[in-house]
């Protein structure tokens, strides 16, 4: 299986995986751009989270004059409603979905594994999560938006899913707006959802990752 490469660290290195967080990153950045936030999050010592940080292919993308980079898939336009490459964005799904099973080959329970994804990578990870055939313990949409949520092909296991969005109120990138109406179009299809917007851009503070912690320890 030739699987996406990625960064593996360990919120408490030498001890037994309790669970697992795939977290994906965003456009033009790399798996090493949210590995710091093992620290950040201040897990405690019986809660021995394994994250994985996959790396997007380079392509090249449209909205950047066809400049070659880290992405999950191609954005043809940079309006509202953003006309993408839903193929490749479903492509990569697909690859999210091999890393879960190699989790679980790896004895991490199902409803132990996480799938987090900031901006573009959000887009990704609300199809994995969302059309994986097992269920998972939660999903993470950081600035991000709802981008297949006309063709998402919802599998059952996860209609009970948690779901964290989390958006920046002064977004310039993805306004949030996409954040709102991705929570609404959840929520209006019965998943339950929670909604928070920080005083930020398109980045994280501090107060989301005490947010994440609180929410990620409710679970695990």
């Amino acid at each position: 299986m030739n699987y996406l490469p990625c960064i593996e660290v360990q919120s408490h290195p030498g001890m037994d995986v309790s669970a697992s967080i795939i977290w994906l990153h965003g456009l033009g950045a790399d798996g090493s751009d949210f590995v710091p936030v093992v620290r950040e999050l201040k897990l405690p010592a019986d809660v021995n989270v394994r994250f994985i940080f996959p790396n997007a292919p380079a392509i090249p993308v449209t909205i950047n004059d066809g400049y070659v980079m880290p992405a999950w898939y191609d954005i043809f336009e940079l309006a509202l409603d953003r006309k993408i490459d839903a193929t490749q964005l479903r492509a990569n799904a697909e690859k999210i979905h091999a890393l879960i099973n190699r989790e679980i080959e790896r004895g991490v329970a199902s409803e132990k594994i996480y799938i987090a994804g900031f901006s573009q990578g959000g887009a990704v990870a609300y199809e994995a999560a969302l059309s994986y055939a097992k269920p998972l313990g939660g999903l993470l949409a950081l600035s991000t938006y709802f981008a297949t949520n006309a063709s998402v092909q919802e599998h059952p296991a996860n209609k009970n899913i948690p779901i964290f969005i989390q958006h920046g109120a002064g977004d310039f990138v993805v306004d949030e707006v996409l954040g709102q109406r991705a929570c609404r179009e959840l929520s209006d299809r019965g998943y339950k959802v929670k909604y928070q917007t920080y005083n930020m851009d398109h980045t994280v503070c501090a107060e989301q990752v005490d947010d994440i912690r609180a929410w990620l320890l409710e679970r695990l």
